[in-house]
């Protein structure tokens, strides 16, 4: 499976993108907002990695190439709920939003979810602004939802209709 839009390539994962994965996952910022804490080790991220490419090649979680290098991953780890990762030294240059378009555009192509979802820490102001300029709305939130690396962090919960995702795009 692959997608290309104007500057990136998504992709299925292969067992050779964890040395890529590893960089991005060691980083305390990226994984600031994720839901485990950084990775210390190489066989945390494989495990991570293996689970990726158990989904299989039709699954839409895709691995996001930027000139020919492993930047992140966008994509529906568990559809309908999207999921995103970039390495620090790619944010702010619209790759993330231009990830999930083509991700977004694909799985309304292939299922018939009439939502997709996401969850984010409400501390994520950078994530919750790239949901809301794609069209996603909130639709709740809750305490305390999860514990990551024994703190419990809180969740808002976004929603993404079809019908105001096919109207932004015809737009």
């Amino acid at each position: 499976m692959e997608i290309t839009t104007p500057r990136l390539k998504l992709r299925t994962a292969h067992a050779d993108d964890l040395a890529a994965f590893h960089a991005i996952m060691t980083r305390p910022d990226a994984m600031r907002w994720w839901s485990t804490p950084p990775h210390e080790t190489p066989g945390q991220t494989r495990a991570w990695l293996d689970s990726m490419i158990a989904n299989g090649p039709g699954h839409p979680d895709f691995v996001i190439e930027f000139e020919g290098r492993v930047i992140g991953k966008a994509g529906f780890w568990s559809p309908p709920d999207i999921g995103y990762i970039l390495h620090p030294d790619h944010w702010g240059r619209g790759l993330a939003t231009e990830a999930l378009t083509a991700a977004i555009d694909h799985i309304f192509a292939v299922r018939a979810f009439d939502r997709l979802t996401a969850d984010v820490d409400p501390g994520n102001a950078a994530s919750i602004r790239l949901l809301e300029r794609l069209g996603f709305a909130k639709t709740g939130q809750a305490e305390r939802t999860m514990q990551v690396g024994g703190a419990w962090v809180d969740s808002v919960y976004y929603g993404l209709q079809r019908r105001v995702w096919e109207s932004r795009r015809k737009a």
